[in-house]
């Protein structure tokens, strides 16, 4: 689980709020952690492994290069599988050596290597998953981008600056504020930790309030340009906008559902510390509420890394392919779609955005003065009704290469 209250137990003068939570049935807490853990981590590895089904069958073609938004959706899972081998190690160890977690309440200690271990695995695991929020948090800047201005793969450098500069950076700010003077005689005090606290939820919040309103406006912007340059909004564009519109909602559901509980448990716990006696019979309902919360919390955090790879790709199946000459001609993101088949419809839109890559082909090619955007989202959104069947006229005709762009592109994902 990634709460700072676990790097804040590191100190041996803890403040009676973490003392409360974190020795609650530590045994059962760490077996559910652990467990939680290894399911999400083995689940999304399966996930993210290529499969047998989505080797290309209709010919060779060169692969073209992965849109930012499918690189980001890959950076996210491993920022995640990176965070759950964190909870994984530390409820292990906690779970295996108890007597050398023990010693980490023992103030003046000569033995520092439980100290160690407990801030090396805190901040582990605070460091990846904040760097999963901050990819978050691109993710919808750049899908928003790529609508307006077709923003394109060469925005991910600066993504990689943004997201490890700030997650680094407010690990080790938030970690040497917790710690001082040093980890065996931290300063006490809500106005010593706050600003520990503040570097962790702060990119939370971020996901939680601007990823919303960002993914909404790409949505407005999407129904935009499906409608074309001559107003026409067909029940395939109306399709394929409302499977974007269900894509963004389930990364917010899951975002959601994996994370309000720390929020919810730290703002209980904040008002626990501020009491003069935390085990006051009034406070009874708050204390049985921080403890529902904090075992929700060790079951939910690490179960992100999996629930986001559904969000993004779906249940992509247990048939892996590990030949590695066909690992190589596949991009990564076609695990969560098959070759298109040519004589039916496939209802899942099997891509980070199934729009992105034609509205970035269209911009390059104008047609005419505000026709571009439409016409790139004209060739993805038609594109699925004329998947079946030989056509003859010029407009049929115009129907297969459009088919044609679209089953391409579908091949690439």
């Amino acid at each position: 689980m990634a709460s700072p209250r676990l790097e804040t137990f590191c100190c041996p003068n803890r403040d009676s709020a973490t003392e409360f939570v974190v020795t609650f049935q530590p045994v059962l807490f760490g077996a559910l952690s652990l467990c939680s853990a290894a399911f999400s981590f083995f689940l999304t590895v399966l996930q993210v492994l290529p499969k047998r089904k989505s080797y290309r069958r209709l010919g060779h073609y060169p692969v073209p290069r992965p849109a930012s938004s499918t690189r980001i959706l890959l950076i996210i899972s491993v920022c995640d599988l990176l965070g759950c081998a964190g909870i994984i190690m530390r409820s292990s160890v906690w779970l295996g050596l108890p007597t050398f977690t023990e010693t980490i309440s023992v103030a003046n200690s000569t033995d520092v290597w439980p100290e160690v271990f407990c801030v090396g695995s805190a901040m582990w695991i605070q460091l990846f998953f904040s760097a999963s929020f901050w990819w978050s948090f691109c993710y919808a800047v750049d899908v928003f981008l790529v609508v307006k201005t077709s923003a394109g793969i060469s925005t991910i450098v600066l993504y990689h600056m943004i997201t490890w500069g700030l997650a680094v950076l407010l690990c080790i700010e938030g970690a040497a504020m917790l710690y001082y003077p040093s980890i065996s005689d931290c300063e006490q005090g809500l106005q010593h930790a706050v600003p520990h606290y503040v570097t962790i939820y702060a990119p939370m919040l971020l996901v939680l309030i601007a990823n919303p309103v960002f993914f909404s406006r790409t949505i407005s912007a999407v129904t935009s340009l499906l409608k074309g340059r001559q107003g026409i909004y067909t029940e395939n564009e109306r399709r394929l906008a409302n499977e974007i519109k269900i894509r963004f909602f389930k990364i917010m559901l899951v975002f959601f559902i994996c994370w309000v509980p720390n929020l919810i448990n730290e703002s209980l716990l904040f008002y626990l510390e501020v009491q003069a006696d935390i085990n006051d019979g009034g406070f009874r309902n708050i204390r049985n509420a921080v403890l529902i919360t904090w075992f929700i919390m060790g079951i939910l955090n690490p179960m992100q890394a999996f629930l986001n790879t559904l969000a993004f790709h779906g249940w992509t199946g247990f048939d892996v392919d590990f030949s590695l000459q066909r690992r190589r001609e596949l991009a990564w993101d076609s695990l969560s779609t098959s070759a298109p088949n040519a004589n039916s419809h496939n209802p899942i839109v099997g891509t980070t955005l199934l729009f992105q890559s034609h509205v970035q082909g269209a911009q390059k090619n104008v047609m005419g003065k505000g026709e571009h955007a439409s016409d790139g989202v004209s060739v993805l959104s038609e594109g699925n009704s004329t998947m079946s069947g030989a056509h003859s006229s010029p407009q049929k005709s115009y129907q297969k290469k459009k088919t044609r762009a679209v089953s391409g592109y579908r091949r690439t994902m």
